[in-house]
């Protein structure tokens, strides 16, 4: 499932998108100069909590997203903000190198790589023993290990109907024998899901072993091993509807203070087991090897405590960088050619010593449209030409230069770049601009321009797009050219205005006609991206709530097959499918300037995972000097 983040700005290391706000000449370059207090901004480092935390050897990672969590739940979150806190709390069995690139998959609480047999359709996992939960009053004051159960019930609440998880659709399709049809029994009898009963699927084969046996053949399963946590039962009944406000985990943090949508504060686990930086960086990856180097041994996690404040708009976000009250960002789009004159780091930053890093990211930007809504929904021929129509009037060009300051690549699929699946040479129709041909579909399915001017729908009733946003400015500008696209076409438009997180819940709901949004790969392989699709999966990663057999046996397909031209033929036939129903309006791939100060030492964009924070080092002595 890949977890989904607001679409308008370059994805930021912390999962921060910064956005845009036009700030030109002389004034960008006097707010680059300006002193900012850090309670103006809601950074909870005031002057006395800076000295509590030199006086105590304290190291202390700042970091910001641009909008509010959801919660901490992982079988219940779909943001990549929450998703990312969760991923340093809990623990899944396996996990990425930190360094290795493109990818290497590394045990986590695993003892070693699984065995996978029968043709990838049984695979056995054993658990490292002497692995503890972080301590909690569920545990009555004992300490409490971490067995092959807790993994059996973690992947069991994916099922229960209790949790309404958006991941329940991937997990299904895994083909775990057994376990949807416990999922049924309970959702036909109306009775609790029964987590004691044997399920064929998922055996406990002892305390520290794990088998999984699927219907058919998934030779990524062990993909699938390393996106689920492992939770404690005894929490999850303890807290139960106020579990998403206590995670307990085995990862290197527990959870301390959290305003919602303000704050919140990660403090090193007191009983994490003795873990050491270890990577594998390429051998011709100079800055990999030198982050080795200089952080090979040291004991996981190197930072005691993480504060990542919300901060929504732009402008306040890179003054806090530049004012060193946080220790990373990406670079916001308005300030780009200042920060990062044609793609070389100004000097004035260098001499400051900070240092830059640009990727193009895993991820895609799209426009959502509801396809259960009936002005723009279902696939009558009107309506597809509809979106279409729509498709074709979006003015990519102009985002990519005006707003985003040129720090995008169209999208030509729904594929995110650096996964199994993404052609970088595709050419498509999704990234064409062109009015007339939009026109002409209008005109011809009978979307007529009333005496108003506006265009009515083919019945003769009105028309207006009701766009789904938020109120901060970088919105307010994507707002404004969605608006003038539109105009050119005919077509009125209407902005609902809200938070990220309650446009979120409202779309999981089905109650936006259409919404952008983004979606960052949390896998290697593209068929997480192509679930946005997946008819079983709407409400969940499917948002648009598309529902197609023809699409819906091509992902079924694909799934069982291994990596070859047979799949990679599955792939172009999905993304044609979704390309000519557009259920989404694919629009962008963002591009990621990163900027880290002279302090911070280990940082390297990950490629999907979300866990880094541990791996990282803050130098306070550094950064005191610094001011």
């Amino acid at each position: 499932m890949s977890p989904v983040l607001p679409p308008e700005p370059s994805p930021s290391p912390e999962a921060a998108d910064p956005g845009r706000r036009a700030l030109l000449g002389q004034a960008g370059q006097a707010l680059a100069a300006l002193a900012l207090p850090a309670g103006g901004l809601g950074l909870s480092m005031t002057g006395s909590a800076w000295a509590q935390a030199q006086a105590a050897h304290e190291k202390l990672l700042r970091l910001a997203f641009n909008a509010g969590e959801t919660g901490f739940d992982p079988v219940q979150v779909s943001d990549l903000y929450s998703h990312t806190v969760c991923a340093h709390v809990f623990e899944s069995l396996y996990g990425y190198d930190h360094l290795a690139r493109p990818f290497k998959v590394k045990p986590r609480t695993a003892e070693g790589m699984p065995v996978a047999e029968d043709d990838f359709k049984t695979w056995t996992v054993r658990i490292r023993p002497g692995i503890f939960f972080a301590e909690d009053a569920a545990f009555g004051g004992k300490r409490r290990e971490l067995t092959a159960a807790d993994y059996a019930y973690s992947f069991k609440r994916y099922f229960d109907p209790r949790w309404k998880s958006p991941g329940y659709a991937s997990l299904k399709e895994e083909g775990v024998l057994g376990l949807d049809a416990l999922r049924d029994r309970a959702l036909k009898d109306k009775t609790p899901f029964d987590y004691d009963a044997p399920v064929e699927g998922l055996r406990v084969l002892d305390r520290h072993v794990l088998q999984f046996r699927l219907a058919e053949s998934r030779p990524r399963f062990l993909y699938t091993l390393g996106f689920f946590p492992g939770m404690a039962r005894e929490v999850v009944e303890r807290y139960g509807e106020e579990l998403g406000a206590h995670p307990v985990g085995t990862g290197p943090f527990v959870l301390g203070r959290w305003r919602r949508s303000s704050l919140i504060e990660l403090k090193r686990n007191p009983g994490f087991r003795e873990m050491v930086y270890e990577a594998e960086p390429n051998a011709d990856d100079a800055e990999g090897q030198a982050i080795l180097a200089a952080l090979k041994g040291k004991r996981l996690p190197i930072v005691d405590r993480v504060e990542i404040s919300i901060i929504e708009e732009t402008q306040p976000r890179w003054l806090a960088f530049l004012n060193g009250q946080l220790d990373l960002s990406a670079v916001p789009g308005e300030f780009i050619a200042q920060a990062v004159p044609n793609g070389v780091l100004a000097p004035n930053l260098a001499k400051r010593g900070m240092r830059m890093q640009r990727n193009i990211g895993s991820d895609v930007t799209m426009t959502m449209f509801n396809m259960e809504h009936p002005l723009v929904g279902g696939t009558t021929p009107e309506k597809v030409a509809l979106r279409r129509a729509i498709g074709l009037g979006i003015d990519l060009k102009r985002e990519i230069q005006i707003v985003r300051r040129g720090q995008a690549v169209p999208a030509q699929a729904g594929l995110a770049p650096n996964t199994y699946g993404y052609e970088q040479h595709l050419k498509t129709e999704n990234s064409d601009f062109d009015p007339a041909r939009a026109h002409a579909l209008l005109d011809l399915y009978g979307y007529r321009r009333g005496s108003d001017g506006w265009r009515r729908q083919p019945n003769g009733q009105a028309l207006t797009l009701e766009v789904a946003t938020q109120s901060d400015a970088i919105s307010r500008q994507f707002d404004e050219l969605w608006k003038k696209n539109m105009d050119a076409l005919g077509l009125k438009t209407a902005f609902r205005i809200g938070q990220w997180p309650e446009q979120l819940k409202a779309a999981r709901a089905g109650n936006l006609m259409i919404w952008g949004l983004g979606s960052s790969a949390s896998s290697p392989d593209g068929q997480d991206a192509l679930e946005r699709g997946f008819g079983p999966g709407a409400g969940g990663s499917n948002l648009a709530r598309f529902k197609l057999d023809a699409f819906d046996e091509v992902f079924r397909k694909m799934g069982a097959l291994p990596d070859g031209p047979e799949r990679l033929a599955l792939f172009r036939e999905a993304n044609r499918l979704l390309l000519a129903y557009m259920p989404y309006k694919f629009n962008v791939h963002r591009i990621a300037t990163d900027l880290s100060q002279p302090w911070l030492t280990g940082y390297k964009r990950p490629t999907f995972w979300l866990d880094q924070w541990q791996h990282l080092d803050v130098d306070m002595a550094l950064r005191a000097k610094a001011g």
